[in-house]
């Protein structure tokens, strides 16, 4: 049978069964359990936002310009929400990740340059959480961190392997929680609470040097367009682990689906901006106060923390840059792998051997291994990182352009389009990523 043809029939058959497909709606006493048994791509998504090299980020910007930035975790919130529920929409009613549902729009050679530069972008990246979690490692034990970065390397991309989806997933979710260590680093040092409302609620950019810079590292380091891909697969896992592993199967969403993922992003991305806000403010307390302006990297911060703010401080920085390396890096390689799988149509999944699906892990463990020898190759993490944040600068708003437009289609998503306010506010984060990669070749 067609693919279409058994997709249409699947829907047909689902409009017919009255919400059939899956399970029903529970009430009573156990609505609360399912429902948080029911968050997790939401979550993960969103923490996983907050990265070793997205850490190093809103710490260097606290560092350099003390809360002046704290407006941005605020303002970003709503497009990373709008943004995550499209991609999770694709993949919950169109049964496929964002490459799946963009070959249906796009030509194939114009995704492989997409899913090129996403895979560049996300190796970097690797590369730098890897020896974010090896100075983190080697601060807490002692042991060089170039022994780190293969322990490490090895240890989650094994993990992953091997792991079934189900494990995993409840395993990530459980790293997220590590980003409450930036929330108590902050607290625990003590603000100056009218000083920070001010600069929450009253944006500018402050006139100094960089600062437009920094805001779109800021903003290419929230609004990433590996976060798009993994969203909307995570999706397709979940649904893979019910048993619906045929497409056609998958077709269509309930509306209580939509809701509690829409519930579950929220507070995903939430966490994961409350934490970039803590972030910026913990490092603006200590770091700017003290004049310690030039740190470059999560390691530095770390450590130049220990006399400012006291041991405590600095351990909870340093345990949290491993829970978020952790959680980020199975993230960052999983999404470039997913987008090369659809493309060329090559089996996927969490779940499935590696004999049924050796493209898909061979895109992941490269990942992980370029990314590794990055650092044992001595490359400069400042200097890698800036080239993956004109990667994804770039690719972003071309991205959202085409999430955009898939999700606006009746055909691509079987009747079940985004609501018009949540295209209108991806657009509008469209139109500003654009802004934002032009002013970061300006800068």
């Amino acid at each position: 049978m067609d693919a279409p043809v058994a997709v249409e029939r699947s829907a047909a058959q689902f409009s017919r069964a009255g919400d059939s497909r899956g399970p029903q709606r529970p009430g009573g006493a156990n609505r609360l359990g399912h429902f948080w048994s029911s968050l997790g791509p939401g979550i993960v998504t969103g923490a996983a936002d907050d990265d070793p090299s997205g850490i190093a980020t809103y710490s260097i910007a606290g560092a350099q310009y003390g809360t002046a930035f704290l407006w941005t975790a605020l303002f970003t919130w709503p497009l990373m929400i709008a943004v995550q529920t499209m991609c999770a929409r694709i993949g919950m009613v169109t049964g496929q990740g964002i490459a799946g549902a963009l070959r249906a729009k796009f030509p194939r050679s114009l995704l492989l340059v997409a899913a090129t530069a996403l895979f560049a972008a996300n190796t970097i990246n690797v590369g730098a959480d890897l020896t974010g979690m090896a100075d983190a490692a080697q601060l807490l034990t002692g042991i060089d961190s170039r022994v780190w970065v293969m322990v490490l390397g090895i240890a989650i991309g094994a993990a992953t392997i091997r792991l079934r989806y189900v494990v995993l997933a409840k395993g990530l979710k459980w790293f997220a929680f590590a980003l409450v260590a930036y929330v108590v680093t902050a607290l625990y040092v003590g603000p100056h609470w009218s000083t920070v409302a001010r600069d929450t609620f009253v944006p500018k950019i402050p006139a100094l040097g960089g600062a437009w810079a920094t805001l779109v590292a800021i903003l290419g380091t929230t609004i990433s367009p590996y976060l798009f891909f993994w969203q909307a697969s995570q999706e397709v896992e979940e649904e893979k682990a019910m048993g619906r592993r045929r497409l056609s199967d998958r077709v269509g969403a309930k509306p209580y689906e939509l809701t509690t993922r829409n519930i579950d992003i929220g507070i995903g991305t939430f966490f994961s901006n409350a934490a970039m806000f803590f972030i910026i403010l913990a490092t603006a307390l200590t770091l700017h106060r003290a004049g310690m302006t030039t740190l470059q990297t999560s390691r530095e911060v770390a450590e130049a923390l220990r006399p400012l703010a006291g041991r405590f401080a600095s351990l909870l920085y340093t345990v949290g840059l491993l829970g978020a390396g952790a959680l980020a890096i199975p993230t960052l390689a999983g999404s470039g792998a997913y987008a090369f799988a659809e493309i060329f149509r090559w089996r996927q999944g969490m779940d499935e051997p590696y004999q049924r699906a050796p493209g898909f892990y061979a895109a992941f463990i490269c990942s992980i291994a370029i990314g590794a020898a990055l650092n044992i190759l001595a490359v400069n993490p400042v200097s890698a990182l800036y080239w993956a944040a004109v990667i994804n600068g770039v690719l972003a708003p071309f991205l959202l352009v085409g999430i955009l437009i898939a999700a606006s289609d009746r055909d691509v998503m079987h009747g079940q389009r985004s609501p018009l306010v949540g295209r209108l506010i991806v657009g509008a984060t469209a139109v500003i990523m654009f802004g934002a990669a032009i002013g970061m070749f300006v800068v």
